[in-house]
Protein backbone atom coordinates (compact mmCIF):
# COMPACT_ATOMS: atom_id res chain seq x y z
CA UNK A 1 0.00 0.00 0.00
CA UNK A 2 1.40 3.43 -0.91
CA UNK A 3 2.27 5.71 1.99
CA UNK A 4 0.91 8.80 0.19
CA UNK A 5 -1.92 8.58 -2.35
CA UNK A 6 -3.21 11.58 -4.27
CA UNK A 7 -6.13 11.21 -6.67
CA UNK A 8 -7.35 13.99 -8.97
CA UNK A 9 -6.46 16.62 -6.38
CA UNK A 10 -7.55 20.09 -7.49
CA UNK A 11 -7.39 23.44 -5.73
CA UNK A 12 -8.90 26.73 -6.91
CA UNK A 13 -8.35 30.09 -5.24
CA UNK A 14 -10.72 33.02 -5.62
CA UNK A 15 -8.96 36.25 -6.53
CA UNK A 16 -9.92 39.81 -7.39
CA UNK A 17 -11.64 42.53 -5.38
CA UNK A 18 -14.91 40.60 -5.10
CA UNK A 19 -13.09 37.24 -5.04
CA UNK A 20 -15.18 35.99 -7.93
CA UNK A 21 -12.42 35.02 -10.34
CA UNK A 22 -11.09 31.48 -9.72
CA UNK A 23 -7.45 30.66 -10.34
CA UNK A 24 -6.45 27.00 -10.48
CA UNK A 25 -3.34 26.35 -8.39
CA UNK A 26 -3.50 22.55 -8.65
CA UNK A 27 -5.13 20.70 -11.50
CA UNK A 28 -6.08 17.01 -11.16
CA UNK A 29 -2.88 15.82 -9.49
CA UNK A 30 -2.33 12.05 -9.25
CA UNK A 31 0.70 10.47 -7.61
CA UNK A 32 1.81 7.82 -5.14
CA UNK A 33 4.75 7.72 -2.71
CA UNK A 34 6.11 4.35 -1.60
CA UNK A 35 7.20 3.36 1.87
CA UNK A 36 10.84 4.03 2.75
CA UNK A 37 11.71 6.19 -0.26
CA UNK A 38 12.93 9.75 -0.58
CA UNK A 39 10.47 11.40 -2.95
CA UNK A 40 11.36 14.72 -4.57
CA UNK A 41 8.59 17.11 -5.52
CA UNK A 42 9.91 19.61 -8.07
CA UNK A 43 8.65 22.61 -9.92
CA UNK A 44 9.25 26.32 -10.51
CA UNK A 45 7.91 28.92 -8.09
CA UNK A 46 4.14 28.98 -8.35
CA UNK A 47 3.89 25.43 -9.71
CA UNK A 48 1.70 24.25 -6.82
CA UNK A 49 4.22 22.42 -4.63
CA UNK A 50 3.45 24.18 -1.34
CA UNK A 51 -0.27 24.11 -2.12
CA UNK A 52 -0.06 20.32 -2.48
CA UNK A 53 1.79 19.89 0.80
CA UNK A 54 -0.66 22.17 2.63
CA UNK A 55 -3.52 20.09 1.26
CA UNK A 56 -1.81 16.95 2.53
CA UNK A 57 -1.37 18.59 5.93
CA UNK A 58 -5.07 19.52 5.88
CA UNK A 59 -4.15 23.19 6.21
CA UNK A 60 -6.10 23.81 2.99
CA UNK A 61 -9.22 22.10 1.72
CA UNK A 62 -9.30 20.80 -1.87
CA UNK A 63 -11.77 22.01 -4.45
CA UNK A 64 -12.05 18.40 -5.57
CA UNK A 65 -10.14 15.15 -5.41
CA UNK A 66 -8.84 13.03 -2.58
CA UNK A 67 -5.62 12.39 -0.65
CA UNK A 68 -4.61 9.74 1.86
CA UNK A 69 -1.58 9.25 4.06
CA UNK A 70 -0.82 5.83 5.56
CA UNK A 71 -4.14 4.65 4.16
CA UNK A 72 -6.13 7.27 6.06
CA UNK A 73 -7.82 10.44 4.74
CA UNK A 74 -5.78 13.56 5.45
CA UNK A 75 -8.73 14.91 7.46
CA UNK A 76 -8.29 12.21 10.12
CA UNK A 77 -6.67 13.93 13.10
CA UNK A 78 -5.23 10.76 14.69
CA UNK A 79 -3.30 9.98 11.50
CA UNK A 80 -1.33 13.22 11.89
CA UNK A 81 0.34 11.79 15.00
CA UNK A 82 2.29 9.52 12.64
CA UNK A 83 3.67 12.23 10.35
CA UNK A 84 6.07 15.16 10.61
CA UNK A 85 6.02 18.49 8.80
CA UNK A 86 8.48 21.31 8.17
CA UNK A 87 6.86 24.30 6.36
CA UNK A 88 8.72 26.34 3.79
CA UNK A 89 9.23 29.31 6.10
CA UNK A 90 9.04 27.95 9.64
CA UNK A 91 8.45 30.39 12.45
CA UNK A 92 9.01 29.39 16.06
CA UNK A 93 8.71 31.34 19.30
CA UNK A 94 12.10 32.97 19.08
CA UNK A 95 12.57 33.48 22.81
CA UNK A 96 12.67 29.69 23.29
CA UNK A 97 15.85 27.62 23.23
CA UNK A 98 16.00 24.53 20.98
CA UNK A 99 15.64 22.27 24.00
CA UNK A 100 12.54 24.17 25.11
CA UNK A 101 11.02 24.10 21.63
CA UNK A 102 11.52 20.35 21.27
CA UNK A 103 10.17 19.74 24.77
CA UNK A 104 7.08 21.79 23.86
CA UNK A 105 6.64 19.85 20.60
CA UNK A 106 7.08 16.53 22.37
CA UNK A 107 4.47 17.39 24.98
CA UNK A 108 1.99 18.08 22.17
CA UNK A 109 2.39 14.40 21.27
CA UNK A 110 1.87 13.28 24.86
CA UNK A 111 5.52 12.70 25.72
CA UNK A 112 6.63 13.45 29.28
CA UNK A 113 9.44 13.16 31.80
CA UNK A 114 12.71 11.33 31.32
CA UNK A 115 11.80 9.69 27.96
CA UNK A 116 11.06 13.13 26.50
CA UNK A 117 14.28 14.63 27.91
CA UNK A 118 16.29 11.76 26.43
CA UNK A 119 14.55 12.19 23.09
CA UNK A 120 15.29 15.92 23.04
CA UNK A 121 18.99 15.37 23.75
CA UNK A 122 19.19 12.71 21.05
CA UNK A 123 17.58 14.95 18.45
CA UNK A 124 19.81 17.90 19.29
CA UNK A 125 22.79 15.61 18.80
CA UNK A 126 21.50 14.16 15.52
CA UNK A 127 20.89 17.60 13.94
CA UNK A 128 24.16 19.04 15.24
CA UNK A 129 22.72 21.54 17.71
CA UNK A 130 23.89 20.19 21.06
CA UNK A 131 26.28 23.11 21.39
CA UNK A 132 23.38 25.55 21.03
CA UNK A 133 20.86 23.82 23.27
CA UNK A 134 20.55 26.88 25.56
CA UNK A 135 20.77 29.57 22.86
CA UNK A 136 17.58 31.45 22.05
CA UNK A 137 16.21 30.77 18.57
CA UNK A 138 16.32 34.50 17.73
CA UNK A 139 20.11 34.11 17.55
CA UNK A 140 19.97 31.17 15.14
CA UNK A 141 21.13 31.31 11.53
CA UNK A 142 18.84 30.18 8.70
CA UNK A 143 20.59 26.82 8.57
CA UNK A 144 20.21 26.30 12.32
CA UNK A 145 16.50 27.13 12.10
CA UNK A 146 16.09 24.54 9.33
CA UNK A 147 17.85 21.93 11.47
CA UNK A 148 15.74 22.58 14.56
CA UNK A 149 12.72 22.61 12.25
CA UNK A 150 13.55 19.12 11.06
CA UNK A 151 14.12 18.03 14.67
CA UNK A 152 10.63 19.20 15.69
CA UNK A 153 9.22 17.42 12.63
CA UNK A 154 10.59 14.06 13.82
CA UNK A 155 10.12 14.42 17.60
CA UNK A 156 7.19 11.97 17.37
CA UNK A 157 9.14 9.28 15.45
CA UNK A 158 6.93 9.72 12.38
CA UNK A 159 6.50 7.20 9.60
CA UNK A 160 6.39 9.96 6.97
CA UNK A 161 8.07 13.38 6.99
CA UNK A 162 7.03 16.25 4.72
CA UNK A 163 9.69 18.91 4.17
CA UNK A 164 8.75 21.99 2.14
CA UNK A 165 11.88 23.54 0.58
CA UNK A 166 14.23 22.37 3.38
CA UNK A 167 17.31 23.63 1.48
CA UNK A 168 15.95 27.10 0.78
CA UNK A 169 18.32 29.89 1.80
CA UNK A 170 21.05 27.58 3.06
CA UNK A 171 24.75 27.89 2.28
CA UNK A 172 26.59 24.79 0.94
CA UNK A 173 27.50 23.59 4.45
CA UNK A 174 23.90 23.99 5.61
CA UNK A 175 22.63 22.07 2.59
CA UNK A 176 25.12 19.29 3.27
CA UNK A 177 23.88 19.05 6.88
CA UNK A 178 20.24 18.82 5.80
CA UNK A 179 21.13 16.23 3.16
CA UNK A 180 22.81 14.15 5.83
CA UNK A 181 19.73 14.36 8.04
CA UNK A 182 17.40 13.34 5.20
CA UNK A 183 19.63 10.37 4.36
CA UNK A 184 19.66 9.27 7.99
CA UNK A 185 15.86 9.44 8.10
CA UNK A 186 15.65 7.05 5.17
CA UNK A 187 18.19 4.74 6.83
CA UNK A 188 15.90 4.53 9.85
CA UNK A 189 12.93 3.56 7.66
CA UNK A 190 11.20 6.95 7.45
CA UNK A 191 9.55 7.97 4.18
CA UNK A 192 10.62 11.48 3.17
CA UNK A 193 8.53 13.69 0.87
CA UNK A 194 10.28 16.96 0.13
CA UNK A 195 9.83 19.79 -2.31
CA UNK A 196 12.79 21.68 -3.71
CA UNK A 197 14.09 23.74 -6.60
CA UNK A 198 17.75 22.99 -5.76
CA UNK A 199 18.22 20.25 -8.33
CA UNK A 200 21.70 18.92 -7.47
CA UNK A 201 20.40 18.01 -4.01
CA UNK A 202 17.43 16.24 -5.58
CA UNK A 203 19.74 14.24 -7.86
CA UNK A 204 21.89 13.25 -4.90
CA UNK A 205 19.03 12.22 -2.60
CA UNK A 206 15.88 11.07 -4.34
CA UNK A 207 14.70 7.60 -5.25
CA UNK A 208 11.91 9.03 -7.38
CA UNK A 209 10.75 12.50 -8.37
CA UNK A 210 7.65 14.24 -9.65
CA UNK A 211 7.82 17.43 -11.70
CA UNK A 212 4.94 19.86 -11.34
CA UNK A 213 4.35 22.80 -13.66
CA UNK A 214 1.38 25.20 -13.69
CA UNK A 215 -0.41 22.96 -11.21
CA UNK A 216 -0.16 19.85 -13.39
CA UNK A 217 2.00 16.78 -13.07
CA UNK A 218 4.47 16.85 -15.94
CA UNK A 219 6.54 13.76 -15.22
CA UNK A 220 7.13 11.19 -12.48
CA UNK A 221 9.60 8.35 -12.01
CA UNK A 222 13.21 7.61 -11.17
CA UNK A 223 15.88 9.89 -12.55
CA UNK A 224 16.98 7.15 -14.93
CA UNK A 225 13.44 6.71 -16.22
CA UNK A 226 13.03 10.43 -16.81
CA UNK A 227 16.43 11.09 -18.35
CA UNK A 228 17.16 7.90 -20.27
CA UNK A 229 14.70 8.78 -23.03
CA UNK A 230 16.77 11.91 -23.60
CA UNK A 231 19.92 10.05 -24.58
CA UNK A 232 22.29 12.36 -26.42
CA UNK A 233 25.02 9.97 -27.55
CA UNK A 234 28.36 8.81 -26.17
CA UNK A 235 31.65 10.36 -25.25
CA UNK A 236 34.75 8.19 -25.62
CA UNK A 237 38.44 8.61 -24.87
CA UNK A 238 41.02 6.74 -26.92
CA UNK A 239 44.79 6.42 -26.74
CA UNK A 240 47.34 5.41 -29.34
CA UNK A 241 45.48 7.00 -32.24
CA UNK A 242 47.66 7.45 -35.34
CA UNK A 243 47.07 10.23 -37.91
CA UNK A 244 45.77 7.61 -40.36
CA UNK A 245 43.34 6.23 -37.77
CA UNK A 246 42.20 9.74 -36.92
CA UNK A 247 41.11 10.33 -40.52
CA UNK A 248 38.75 7.33 -40.26
CA UNK A 249 37.51 8.24 -36.79
CA UNK A 250 36.49 11.77 -37.76
CA UNK A 251 33.79 10.58 -40.15
CA UNK A 252 31.85 8.94 -37.29
CA UNK A 253 32.16 11.74 -34.75
CA UNK A 254 30.27 14.94 -34.08
CA UNK A 255 33.20 16.38 -32.09
CA UNK A 256 36.88 15.44 -31.85
CA UNK A 257 39.49 17.07 -29.62
CA UNK A 258 42.88 16.12 -28.20
CA UNK A 259 44.07 16.40 -24.61
CA UNK A 260 47.69 15.37 -24.28
CA UNK A 261 48.19 11.99 -25.91
CA UNK A 262 44.48 11.11 -25.69
CA UNK A 263 41.72 11.67 -28.20
CA UNK A 264 38.26 12.65 -26.98
CA UNK A 265 35.28 12.11 -29.26
CA UNK A 266 31.55 12.74 -29.05
CA UNK A 267 29.21 10.60 -31.13
CA UNK A 268 25.45 11.10 -31.42
CA UNK A 269 24.33 8.26 -33.72
CA UNK A 270 24.35 4.75 -32.22
CA UNK A 271 25.46 3.15 -35.50
CA UNK A 272 28.45 5.48 -35.71
CA UNK A 273 29.36 4.63 -32.13
CA UNK A 274 29.27 0.93 -32.94
CA UNK A 275 31.50 1.51 -35.97
CA UNK A 276 34.01 3.42 -33.83
CA UNK A 277 34.20 0.67 -31.22
CA UNK A 278 34.68 -1.99 -33.90
CA UNK A 279 37.41 0.11 -35.52
CA UNK A 280 39.18 0.64 -32.18
CA UNK A 281 39.30 -3.08 -31.45
CA UNK A 282 40.32 -3.98 -34.99
CA UNK A 283 43.25 -1.55 -34.95
CA UNK A 284 44.17 -2.26 -31.32
CA UNK A 285 43.51 1.28 -30.09
CA UNK A 286 43.26 1.68 -26.32
CA UNK A 287 39.71 2.52 -25.28
CA UNK A 288 40.29 4.48 -22.09
CA UNK A 289 36.65 5.27 -21.26
CA UNK A 290 33.14 5.32 -22.71
CA UNK A 291 30.30 7.30 -21.14
CA UNK A 292 26.71 7.85 -22.24
CA UNK A 293 25.74 11.50 -22.58
CA UNK A 294 22.47 12.45 -20.97
CA UNK A 295 21.26 15.82 -19.79
CA UNK A 296 21.45 16.45 -16.05
CA UNK A 297 18.23 16.94 -14.16
CA UNK A 298 18.97 20.65 -14.10
CA UNK A 299 19.37 20.78 -17.89
CA UNK A 300 16.16 18.82 -18.40
CA UNK A 301 14.29 20.97 -15.90
CA UNK A 302 15.40 24.16 -17.61
CA UNK A 303 14.34 22.92 -21.03
CA UNK A 304 11.03 21.52 -19.79
CA UNK A 305 9.75 24.22 -17.46
CA UNK A 306 12.41 26.89 -17.07
CA UNK A 307 11.01 29.29 -19.65
CA UNK A 308 7.37 28.94 -18.65
CA UNK A 309 5.86 31.50 -16.36
CA UNK A 310 3.88 30.10 -13.42
CA UNK A 311 0.18 30.73 -13.51
CA UNK A 312 -0.35 31.11 -9.76
CA UNK A 313 2.83 32.72 -8.44
CA UNK A 314 0.79 34.75 -5.99
CA UNK A 315 0.07 31.62 -4.01
CA UNK A 316 3.67 30.46 -3.62
CA UNK A 317 5.20 27.16 -4.69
Amino acid sequence: MPVVEIENLTKDFSVGFWRKRPVRALDGLNLEVHRGEIFGFLGPNGAGKSTTIKLLMHLLHPTSGDARILGEPVSKVSMHQKIGYLPENPYFYDYLTPAELLTYAGRLFGMRGAPLAKKVEGLLESVGLSHARNLQLRKFSKGMIQRIGIAQAIINDPEVVFLDEPMSGLDPLGRMEVRRIITSLKSSGVTVFFSSHILPDVEALCDRIAILNRGRLQEMGTLDQILKTRFEGHEAVLSGVTPEALDHIRKWCDEVWSMGDRLHVRIGARDNFGALIAFAFEHKLELVSVNPIRPSLEEYFQSAVGSRQPAVAAFGG
